[in-house]
């Protein structure tokens, strides 16, 4: 039995040490592999995307001095212009608008090109573009830099390399995984998204009494030797190391069977090297177009819920650590740095629940009807979390943990196996090629909302953060309501037929 290699799609390591290519290596080396070299690159990005949220107490209006609700606050303190004034929360959150918009826009070409070049070197590109960014933009500190248009240009840009990471890794991780178990180990692997976060708070946080600036220089390079390491390591399909895509079935001649059977009779995982022009055909190579995408049932209905629930998950991210550092805990205003650590317990809630969700989700195989008992649990979360968070800080950190576990559990589910399934579901030809278009539609989508709900939570804030809140409970009552087709579909498949 002869294998072949796709030598051009190999990453260097390959070609280095030829001994991790199998038979030497197993499928289920190499799966793992993709995941934790996918999973690191994606919690990369996020890692390099905490930094505003962060720093949007230190460079924003600040809370207002006195001896009993800010003892921790300087006189000094006095924010960075041109985000110190009155208007300042309004620039903050057309600074994520900035950043979110290009992301969005930019998410549905890049799904569009992933399906057609390298996924690899594409992915490459986002990173060291995302890396260079978030570099300059803390360069500002150091060059005093105090334009608007100079932070909204570096976030447009920064913006549009971010959006290709999320449609590369989740074609990538679609290629190398089966259906079986999809919602679960994605679970698993999504919680990139909360550890990414967790770790670009503490490294924002932890350096940035030294300055801003390193609060943004930090992640920017953390991202691009993670950019490296993918470059050097990432096998993009199962194809190209001679494995068959798991989920594909393989007619065999009786020959062949019989060839790849060990002396006990059991199959060898040498059946899974066979490179069958069958198999090839099996999976069309064909891209999706972007609108026939659009048509596949359940892409709309999801991309539509993730609007409204990005919008929730978002206005967190960026929001949080500043919603932390002006209000009150049990009667005390908490540091910049503090309030920026204390934030991560909402993303520790997000992997838990992102994990939960995906489990529940293969259990009673319905993603939908999970999605929904997320969402609606989240919505007394969120209210007992802003009614009674600060009255003591044991109150808010087991509350903000409840919110994270709620409001992050359908939107790990959605962006990752939700997509994975629609972009290689039946009615679709089982074309892998579409996963990245399909992936990029749904979270592109979201992506909408995530860029508006941070600009709406900077100009509602003047108001109170209640009406913040209520802005939040609408949106995940929407997000929830779109679903209720697809909910209704998954529990008429369930029930015997008449």
């Amino acid at each position: 039995m002869s294998m072949e290699f796709n030598s051009l799609s190999l990453p260097p390591v390959l070609t280095l040490f030829p001994g991790l290519k199998p038979p030497n290596k197993t499928l289920l080396f190499h799966q793992t592999c993709v995941l934790v070299i996918t999973f690191l690159a994606y919690a990369s990005f996020h890692a390099s995307r905490k930094p505003p949220s962060i720093v949007k107490s230190v460079l924003g209006p600040t809370v207002p001095l006195n001896s009993t609700q800010a003892p921790n606050l300087s006189p000094t303190d006095a924010g960075w212009p041109p985000f110190n004034d009155a208007h300042g929360t309004h620039r903050l959150g057309e600074l994520d608008l900035a950043f979110l918009s290009s992301y969005s826009v930019g998410m549905y070409f890049a799904g569009h090109v992933g399906d057609r070049i390298d996924l690899r070197l594409f992915l490459v590109v986002g990173m060291m573009g995302s890396g260079i960014f978030t570099v300059l933009f803390g360069l500002g500190y150091w060059f005093d830099v105090h334009v608007f248009g100079y932070f909204v240009v570096v976030q447009i840009f920064c913006g549009v390399f971010q959006s290709i990471g999320w449609p590369c890794v989740v074609a990538v991780v679609g290629n190398w995984l089966g259906e079986s178990k999809r919602g679960f180990i994605m679970g698993v692997w999504s919680s990139h998204t909360s550890v990414g976060n967790i770790v670009g708070s503490f490294v924002a946080s932890g350096v940035l009494e030294f300055g801003w600036g390193w609060s943004f220089v930090v992640p920017g390079l953390l991202i691009i030797f993670v950019g490296i390491l993918v470059y050097v390591f990432l096998v993009v399909s199962p194809e190209d190391m001679g494995f068959v895509r798991p989920g594909i079935e393989v007619e065999m001649s009786a020959q062949e069977t019989s060839a790849v059977k060990n002396p006990q009779g059991t199959e060898s995982e040498e059946a899974m090297l066979i490179q069958s022009e069958d198999a090839a055909s099996s999976d069309s190579s064909s891209a999706i177009g972007f609108l026939e995408a659009w048509k596949i049932p359940g892409v709309a209905s999801f991309a539509f819920c993730l609007f409204f629930s990005k919008l929730v998950a978002y206005t967190f991210l960026y929001w949080l650590p500043f919603y932390i550092r002006h209000t009150a805990v049990a009667g005390m205003h908490i540091s910049h740095k503090t309030s920026g650590l204390l934030s991560t317990i909402f993303d520790i809630g997000g992997v838990l629940g992102g994990i939960t969700a995906g489990f529940i989700s293969d259990v009673i195989e319905a993603r939908a009807i999970t999605s929904i008992l997320f969402l609606f649990l989240s919505i007394p979360a969120l209210i007992l979390y802003r009614a009674f968070g600060s009255l003591s800080m044991l109150a808010n950190i087991a509350l903000m943990f409840t919110s994270g576990f709620f409001v992050n559990g359908p939107y790990s589910l959605i962006t990752t196996a939700v997509a994975a399934d629609l972009g290689m579901q039946s009615s679709n030809g089982g074309n892998s090629r579409a996963v990245a278009t399909v992936t990029a539609i749904i979270d592109g989508t979201g992506s909408v909302g995530a860029a508006l709900g941070p600009l709406l939570a900077g100009y509602i804030s003047t108001r109170g953060w209640n009406s913040v809140f209520l802005m939040l409970i609408l949106s995940i009552l929407f997000a929830g309501l779109f679903l209720i087709r697809v909910a209704r579909t998954e529990i008429s498949a369930k029930l015997p037929e008449k």
